[in-house]
């Protein structure tokens, strides 16, 4: 308690209330924000994933925005500010992309982790 000294005793549970309730505003923000997120798969062996920058290009040229472009193991995640421009994108994902991709969003979709290696597009 020497970094206390001078401060009174009666006053210390209130600052660590406050310093907890300080933290809890900052900190829960951004535990309650979560991304939307489309995750691309191939459904055969032996088709390659399509290229990130060119799905880039393309949703960007339809007006949908997107937060970054992941690749993760066998398929490409895409997060998005919001589920609006999530399901546009799906949308256009679906009409761009030939048989043979699939198109998920949703929980089992962002359940996949992003490889820290590997590059991101935005």
């Amino acid at each position: 308690m020497i970094a206390f000294r001078g401060f009174p005793r009666r006053l210390i549970p209130w600052a660590l209330g406050g310093a907890l309730a300080l933290l809890a505003v900052i900190s829960v923000p951004s535990m309650l924000q979560h991304d939307t997120v489309v995750q691309i798969r191939v459904a055969h062996n032996g088709t390659n994933l399509p290229d990130g920058f060119y799905l880039y290009q393309q949703l960007s040229a339809q007006g949908v925005r997107i937060k970054s472009i992941t690749p993760a193991g066998d398929a490409l995640v895409i997060h998005f500010e919001n589920e609006e421009q999530s399901l546009a994108a799906q949308k256009v994902l679906r009409r761009l992309l030939p048989q043979g991709f699939v198109v998920a969003s949703g929980p089992q979709a962002s359940q996949q982790v992003p490889d820290a290696n590997r590059p991101t597009y935005s």
